[in-house]
């Protein structure tokens, strides 16, 4: 990753927050990338997980983007992996307009108690699923894939889920870290995906363009995918310069949230009236804070009533 002494200058706007489609020329791979820079620092940063919590959010973050901003309709796609380790719960949820959002849950002793230096998804979720649901706005039924948690990186499920649910060849990277920039320490992530396009009566065979895909994008290094100062067309260059690589239009990415007093006050009513009750404090109204953007509701008892 990069190091804590590196530096951020100069960069151009329109190489962070967006997810962009490319083609290798002339073979049977396509893929999407996805930088994110101010989205991810803007997620990360209204919350204040540990290190290894906020790694592991911004996986999920990036791997939502990059499965998300392929869909051909309005939605959601979200990404989750729960299970018994020290984080039980991990969720990114993007919108097909661009929007991005996340948390996790985790247990603080017990994350503290882990005896490992930088530890990954495997450690950090224990045994538990993953799981990707394609949510349509409308006209579509919601579609869930679930896989078991594998390895010490989001990417490596992912990869998994691809294979059983899409039957697709898939290979994604995902990287985090921070970089300095004028205003201290920013959060960064990045993302890669490339697929096999199926061979057919016209293409041929692809296994042999394939393998030769996965060689050059398994050069792809964590740092290239965060580095401010290297830009998608030339990471994209470095990667697949001798077959060519077309880089489509970028779509841009947001931090959002859905969340505002009339959805919190709509879930409060889903309540029974003695646990609400039990929810007014010393003021006498009820408190909610947002899990995703960390928003602070007070409302009076009787709009949730």
């Amino acid at each position: 990753m990069l190091s804590e002494s590196a530096t951020v200058s100069d960069l151009r706007p329109l190489d962070d927050d967006l997810a962009a489609p490319f083609q290798i020329e002339g073979q049977p791979a396509r893929g999407r990338l996805v930088r994110l820079g101010p989205v991810i620092d803007d997620i990360l940063g209204r919350h204040d997980y540990p290190e290894p919590v906020a790694r592991l959010l911004g996986e999920a973050c990036a791997l939502a983007a990059l499965v998300g901003s392929s869909l051909k309709f309005d939605g959601r796609l979200i990404v989750q992996a729960q299970g018994d380790g020290p984080v039980n719960y991990v969720v990114a949820d993007y919108d097909t307009s661009g929007g991005l959002r996340g948390y996790c849950r985790f247990d603080a002793a017990r994350l503290a108690a882990l005896e490992v230096s930088r530890p990954g998804a495997s450690a950090l979720l224990g045994q538990g699923v993953f799981i990707m649901t394609i949510d349509p706005t409308e006209g579509k039924d919601r579609y869930q894939g679930v896989t078991a948690i594998t390895g010490d990186t989001l990417a490596l499920s992912a990869e998994e889920y691809f294979a059983q649910s899409e039957q697709v060849p898939t290979r994604v990277r995902l990287a985090v870290g921070q970089v300095h920039d004028a205003q201290g320490l920013r959060w960064r992530a990045g993302g890669m995906m490339i697929q096999n396009i199926a061979e057919d009566q016209a293409r041929g065979s692809t296994e042999e363009a394939w393998e030769r895909a996965q060689i050059l994008f398994a050069t792809l290094t964590e740092d290239e995918l965060i580095d401010p100062l290297v830009p998608p067309e030339t990471l994209l260059f470095r990667l697949f310069h001798e077959d060519g690589v077309r880089l489509f239009p970028a779509k841009p990415l947001t931090a959002f949230c859905r969340c505002d007093e009339d959805r919190v006050a709509g879930m409060l009513r889903s309540f029974p009236a003695a646990d609400i009750a039990a929810m007014i404090e010393g003021d006498g109204r009820v408190h909610v804070t947002c899990e995703y953007c960390s928003r602070e509701y007070s409302l009076e008892p009787g709009i949730v009533s």
